[in-house]
């Protein structure tokens, strides 16, 4: 099955082809045109400009995935299939108008080459981004989900079957990362910046992403971390960072003791919801996604926690390309979905913002 991918939640505009057969997935062409630089200068993303972007790029980005893939495009319209048997877009969460762009890109083409549409919840994309190039997953899972506005851990019981059990009160951690990161000047987006300041305190210290535990002078809270349940909060460690700069007039000499701080207090608080979460359930497979899992530090504690507390658990993590936005994901998610006949008719697909994982 050959399923063409759509995602244009945010300042991504991505396009992918895949191939499915049973439970393994090919991915046989996955384009991403960043907005990351445009962005820069305004501290975050407008949602105004994203969406103007995507709609320069969604058809060039359609048509390279599409020639990649080694996909000849119909010469005329309205020619049926034959070339792709699904077309599969993100409807939400995310950006009405950056979303709008990809959804009727999506229902234009569904329409056109008389194909099946398939409507794909952006966080279920991530979590699918797992089931890329890999065999048969055990379920039950526990899937660690950590973006720019998505923080959560769902129960995945089977194909089609997701519980939210925990999620963030407020912050996510991504955000939380892009203020510290705005707190300390040090530019946008913040979770990669950080985690470079933090990896230079690292090497100051001769530590290790697994030797986390020698904390300087600089000591920031572990929000929610014994409270119980599993939710997230970290609007409360921004305001920490805050104080504790506000505090210290020689902070900007110390950036990459408070980056370092800063960081493992999130990872901290994520391994361990993680790793209670999964031993309450009893999970067989314990996955992480999002644009956050591409955080060296919390993929090698996590990894190693797994290990370390949950026996005959399996854990797995996305290739780096496939944990921030991309449509590979998405194509992988709308690929399971086509196998269970969820498809939803072009005249149907409609944008949510606020897209609930069902």
């Amino acid at each position: 099955m050959i399923i063409l991918g759509i995602e244009s939640s945010c300042d991504e505009t991505a396009t992918s082809v895949i191939e499915g057969v049973g439970d393994k997935v090919k991915v046989l062409s996955n384009i991403v045109s960043s907005q990351i630089e445009i962005h820069k200068k305004y501290g975050g993303v407008v949602p105004e400009i994203a969406a103007r972007e995507h709609v320069l790029n969604i058809l060039p980005v359609i048509n390279e995935a599409l020639e990649k893939a080694g996909i000849k495009i119909p010469p005329t319209p309205f020619v049926k299939g034959g070339f792709i048997d699904g077309i599969a877009v993100a409807t939400g969460p995310g950006l009405v108008t950056s979303l709008l762009v990809g959804v009727e890109s999506a229902k234009t083409l569904a329409y056109a080459w008389q194909i099946p549409s398939i409507a794909v919840n952006h966080i279920e994309g991530h979590i699918y981004a797992n089931f890329i190039d890999r065999e048969k997953i055990q379920f039950p899972a526990l899937v660690l989900t950590v973006s720019g506005g998505h923080t959560n851990l769902v129960l995945m019981k089977s194909h089609g079957k997701l519980q939210i059990i925990g999620e963030t009160v407020d912050d996510a951690a991504g955000e939380a990362f892009d203020k510290a990161a705005q707190l300390m000047k040090l530019g946008y987006p913040g979770g990669p910046v950080v985690s470079a300041w933090a990896e230079k305190y690292s090497n100051q210290k001769n530590l290790t992403p697994l030797t986390p535990l020698a904390r300087g002078a600089v000591k920031l809270p572990r929000p929610m971390m014994n409270k119980p349940g599993f939710n997230f909060s970290f609007s409360g460690l921004k305001t920490a960072l805050l104080y504790e700069l506000q505090k210290d007039k020689n902070w900007k000499k110390r950036i990459s003791e408070y980056c370092h701080e800063f960081q493992q207090a999130v990872v901290d608080v994520l391994i361990y919801k993680t790793i209670k979460a999964a031993e309450q359930y009893k999970v067989k497979t314990v996955m992480l996604s999002g644009g956050v899992s591409a955080n060296k530090a919390l993929r090698l504690q996590l990894e190693q926690a797994v290990k370390d507390k949950l026996n005959y658990v399996s854990f797995l993590m996305p290739e780096l390309k496939y944990t921030t936005d991309n449509a590979a994901m998405i194509a992988t998610a709308g690929y399971f979905k086509a196998q269970r006949k969820k498809f939803t008719p072009w005249q149907k697909l409609k944008v949510d913002s606020n897209l609930e994982l069902k």
